[in-house]
Parts: structure tokens; C-alpha cells; sequence
């Protein structure tokens, strides 16, 4: 199941997408889903992230090769860090550039997990249990920022550095899904999900054991390697086997 979240002319709402319709859901897409009965043809809409977390918890250097390119080994555990929900933004947004306080924007497509209930703690056997499905992210990053200021909250930060979407995937199974970054038509990235160091039921476990996930929370596994800078009007898309494709437009920040 494919559930979105969509603005029309009346409002917000959550979704469920089938071919080329999207089926209306009362309240929020946790737990049973109760439909309204309106359904909107898929063109008549406008997708928007398709979750606006409390949190989003992501992983760094979770593929050995881009572990690498960044010049080091491997890390033994996950490495994780925060970036703020104002970050979080729909395919078809622009991602602004800050060109007066950074020099450099890279790209770092990603598989995303969605939290589906409250957990603390949770053992990897239970991982399923909790989550509500999964999405392509893009982790954007001020690279010259994340060197100089050792640690990454600023770098990572920013408005419009955190695009989701397109819809969340209730029914792939992780474990092994090609995923792949293009800018301007032309691959970047290319990889799959079975390379990353620590998979996700090892990820749920690691972060639950520090804080409480709350429904709608967000985990971005790490990105592999190929990753490289943007520039403004470059067009980025994450391409996530069994989710489908989320692009965004790179603009000058105002």
C-alpha cells in the first residue's frame, strides 16, 4: 500500500494511492484506515512529504565505500545525528540553496524509514512491528560547512535539506533494494540496500535504544557512494526500488 499525503483545493489530506487515483483516508494514516469515500485522479493533486515527523534521525557512513570516500574506515557502530523537522520538504519543492553561507550542497539519496508507533527499545526481531513503511530521502548536506564545523547539526540543517517522498511503501521488503541518485538525467549514485553496514531492523534497534520514536518519526539509513555537490537549477532525483522516484529542483535561497 502506497498511503500519500496530498493537498487539493479543499485542504490536506492523507491517502492511499491505486494506479492512478488516490482514495482519501480520515485523519492520520496510522493504525485502521478509515476512507471517506472521495477518490481524486493522481494529477488533480499535489503530493507533499508524505509525513512531517517529530524527528529525523539519520545515519552517517553506513556504506563502506562511501565511508571511504569520505575518508575513513568503516564505523563499527551506527553514527547517527539529527536533522530538524523544519528541514523536511515534498517532491516537486526546491531545495534552496544558502550561497551566502555555504559554498558547496551535496546530494545523499536514501532509503527512509517511517515509524508506525511509539517504541522504545525495540528488539531487531520486532523491528516489523513498529514501523509503517518506507520512502526516498534526500539527505542534503552543506559539505563545506560539515568540514569546517566539525559536527553536522548546521550543516544538515537547513530549510529544505531534507526532501521525502514521493508516497510511504507499506510492503517492500528492504533488505535488498536498488537505490540511485540522478542529477540532470545523468546517475551518480547507484547501489543497494543490502550493502548497508547495520540494516534497518539493526538501525530501529540502535536509535530506540537512545529515544523514544514517536508515530510519523523518520530514519534515513545512510546514502552510499557517488556523492557530490548540486548547483542551482540542477534537478536531483532518488530513485528507490518498490517506493518509486522523488525529485526536487535546486533554487537560490532568498
Amino acid at each position: 500500500m502506497r498511503i500519500a499525503r496530498f493537498s487539493t483545493e479543499e485542504g490536506m489530506s492523507f491517502g492511499v494511492v491505486e494506479e492512478n487515483t488516490v482514495a482519501a483516508v480520515a485523519a492520520h494514516p496510522f493504525g485502521e484506515l478509515t476512507f471517506t469515500g472521495v477518490r481524486y485522479p493522481l494529477a488533480d493533486v499535489r503530493l507533499l512529504a508524505p509525513i512531517l515527523p517529530s524527528k529525523v534521525i539519520a545515519i552517517g557512513k553506513n556504506y563502506a565505500d562511501h565511508a571511504r570516500e569520505m575518508g575513513g574506515e568503516p564505523p563499527a557502530e551506527p553514527v547517527i545525528f539529527a536533522k530538524p523537522s523544519t528541514a523536511v520538504i515534498g517532491p516537486g519543492e526546491a531545495i534552496a540553496y544558502p550561497e551566502k553561507l555555504t559554498q558547496r550542497v551535496d546530494y545523499e539519496g536514501e532509503l527512509a524509514v517511517v515509524i508506525g508507533r511509539m517504541c522504545r527499545e525495540v528488539p531487531a526481531s520486532r523491528v516489523p512491528e513498529v514501523i509503517l513503511g518506507y520512502t526516498c530521502a534526500n539527505d542534503v548536506t552543506a559539505r563545506d560547512l560539515q568540514k569546517k564545523d566539525g559536527q553536522w547539526t548546521r550543516a544538515k540543517g537547513f530549510d529544505t535539506f531534507c526532501p521525502l517522498g514521493p508516497w510511504i511503501e507499506t510492503e517492500v521488503d528492504p533488505s535488498d533494494l536498488a537505490i540511485s541518485t540522478s542529477v540532470n538525467g545523468e546517475v551518480r549514485q547507484d547501489a543497494r540496500t543490502s550493502l548497508l553496514l547495520h540494516d534497518v531492523p539493526a538501525l530501529v534497534e540502535y536509535v530506540s535504544q537512545v529515544m523514544t520514536l514517536l508515530p510519523g518519526d523518520v530514519i534515513l539509513t545512510g546514502t552510499p557512494a557517488g556523492v557530490g555537490p548540486l548547483e542551482i537549477g540542477d534537478e536531483v532525483t532518488v530513485r528507490v526500488e518498490g517506493i518509486g522516484e522523488l525529485t526536487n529542483r535546486v533554487v537560490a535561497r532568498d
